[in-house]
């Protein structure tokens, strides 16, 4: 299936979806509304959300709550969004200017604080304290993340290690903690819990070494993204990584100054040094392993058009060019 057709399959819980996002949104304070309304608004792949739905029916899930459970995945995923366009200091994503740009720093991180406490919110009315206790890691492991991903940013000595480290806490715990969650929802502990909640960390790691290749593969209207954001804050992601320890002495020199430097004064030469130096294929190459391997995970599962939904989400996510 393709991402339409995924899509088609699951309309209903996604039409249900974007109810319950709106409705869940609402707040007394018009910022709050106008601010949470932009960014959400303003597109995206859903994917996390139609990955905690789509892994909800392959377990035969019949209820209601895992509606609700994407939305919280959605909430968080966009806090963080909010957030992190803060600290890096982001004027665009998605293709329009960052909340942050449009309403200030301060309206940002406010409103980020908003969703994730509605996110909590949430998670109680659910009345599953597994799912409130996975949650609650999972959340504090992201802020780890991003706080690990803060100390590597300029540091060109970060390894290949390192690095994977933090795209496991930043980015892949949210897969990891939303196909667990309906997993939970669902009443499948044990066996199909662990499947799941593995699929959803492959997945989210390769989603992110997808997107780490893409900052230098890309265009800004394909990627919706200034191209080279990483470079500019001075981020030491994959290719980079891969370009520093297999380049040229002067390719070396040219990368470790980059990234104790930052900034795009040298974007094009870094450019043309991770292609010279099969960074990119090497990102990609690992991206489809982990992609590979989050398929392999579903075996346990009750074949059906649901667990196919699953497999082929895996490999839309590295074939993606934006």
């Amino acid at each position: 299936m393709n991402l339409d057709e995924i899509r088609a399959l699951m309309r209903d819980d996604l039409e249900a979806l974007d109810a319950t996002i709106r409705r869940r949104l609402s707040s007394d304070v018009l910022l709050v509304n106008q601010v949470a309304e932009y960014i959400i608004a303003g597109g995206g792949k859903r994917l996390r959300p139609l990955l905690v739905m789509t892994a909800a029916r392959a377990c035969e899930y019949a209820g209601p709550h895992h509606v609700d459970g994407a939305a919280i995945i959605e909430f968080i995923h966009t806090a963080t969004l909010l957030h992190d366009d803060v600290v890096d200091s982001s004027e665009l994503r998605r293709g329009r200017d960052t909340a942050n740009s449009v309403y200030g720093n301060e309206a940002s991180v406010l409103v980020g604080d908003f969703l994730y406490s509605r996110a909590f919110q949430m998670m109680n009315d659910i009345g599953e304290l597994r799912v409130l206790s996975v949650m609650a890691d999972a959340t504090n492991m992201i802020a780890e993340g991003e706080v690990l991903q803060l100390m590597n940013c300029g540091d060109p000595d970060t390894t290949e290690v390192r690095y994977l480290e933090v795209i496991k806490r930043k980015t892949a715990m949210l897969f990891e903690a939303g196909t667990r969650m309906a997993a939970i929802l669902a009443g499948q502990g044990g066996t199909v819990e662990r499947a799941l909640a593995e699929y959803g960390q492959r997945l989210g790691i390769a989603f992110q070494l997808v997107d780490d290749a893409l900052d230098y593969s890309s265009s800004a209207d394909d990627l919706g993204k200034n191209v080279g954001d990483d470079l500019a804050e001075g981020k030491p992601t994959l290719p980079l990584i891969h370009a520093l320890h297999n380049g040229s002495a002067e390719e070396r020199a040219l990368i470790r100054n980059a990234i104790e430097n930052g900034g795009l004064d040298d974007l094009e030469p870094v450019r043309s040094a991770i292609e010279s130096t099969g960074g990119l294929d090497y990102t990609a190459r690992l991206a489809r392993e982990e992609a590979e391997s989050a398929v392999a995970s579903l075996a346990v599962l009750t074949d059906s058009a649901y667990k196919q939904a699953l497999a082929d989400l895996a490999r839309i996510a590295v074939e993606r060019s934006h």
